[in-house]
């Protein structure tokens, strides 16, 4: 069979997401399983891990309704995606009409074009909403953002056919995933701070007591005879909560995602398997 250019061009994330694996993804997956029946991604984010992987098998989800329908549109409708995506325009005042648009009431295809071009547009890559759940990211300082790559986009969608997407709590994987299976777990992380912030990404927030049932939630699976590979920070909370039954190995990172610039540059985290 020709390869088509679809097929030669790998997938990027078409999103950017705070705590995105793409700078990690050599370490990362050096810690993969040589094989394995079904990958699952409970928090799939950006989905590095999974465009870099391209399993014929997947679950994705993540509890952003927004983002999964997104990853939906992007897999079915990618035409109608594109088409949409490429009326929009770099322009600030342009920016905030359409971030004032309530998505519930576009239809797929231009609710997830919506989503993109805020994401390529708006300040420092962020995604976040407010109280009433609306976005409320300030225009970013681009001087020519891609706003449509649509090379890219038929390439993420070639790679998600057949995928299962799902908006799911993540604990829900313990309904699905089984042995010999993939789980890759990349939650908000613990902060390494009391000030620092790691739930405004999320309509919801994102507890020490979810971080408790995350870490039972991979015991679970490991004894069940499921692969588990999970990132954190290397906050003492996270030291602590797999101190047992689990390996820590610590990688550097650069955080590229975040509100204040002193809240980037380069940061100790942890995989956990």
């Amino acid at each position: 069979m020709k390869e088509t250019d679809t097929d030669a061009k790998k997938p990027r994330p078409f999103l950017k997401w705070a705590g995105g694996k793409r700078q990690l993804l050599r370490e990362l997956l050096q810690y993969r399983p040589k094989k394995w029946g079904c990958y699952h991604e409970p928090f799939v984010g950006g989905g590095a891990v999974f465009f870099d992987l391209r399993p014929e098998r997947a679950v994705l989800c993540d509890s952003n309704k927004e983002l999964i329908d997104c990853y939906i549109a992007v897999r079915d409708q990618v035409d109608k995606v594109i088409h949409a995506l490429k009326k929009h325009h770099h322009d600030k005042e342009y920016y905030y009409q359409i971030r004032e648009q309530n998505p519930d009431k576009l239809n797929p295809a231009t609710r997830a074009a919506r989503m993109i071009y805020l994401n390529k547009t708006g300040f420092n890559g962020l995604y976040r909403v407010n109280s009433k759940n609306f976005f409320n990211v300030p225009f970013g300082r681009y001087v020519n953002p891609t706003i449509c790559d649509e090379s890219n986009l038929r390439a993420c969608s070639a790679a998600l056919q057949h995928i299962d997407i799902l908006c799911s709590p993540f604990e829900n994987v313990l309904k699905r995933a089984r042995a010999g299976d993939f789980v890759y777990f990349d939650p908000p992380y613990v902060p390494l701070s009391f000030t620092s912030s790691f739930t405004s990404y999320t309509e919801g927030k994102f507890s020490m007591e979810d971080q408790t049932l995350l870490r039972d939630v991979a015991v679970k699976l490991k004894n069940r005879g499921v692969f588990v590979l999970l990132s954190n920070s290397s906050a003492p909370a996270v030291m602590e909560l797999y101190s047992k039954g689990f390996e820590l190995i610590p990688v550097s990172a650069t955080r590229l995602v975040n509100s204040k610039a002193k809240g980037r540059g380069k940061i100790t985290e942890l995989l956990i398997r």
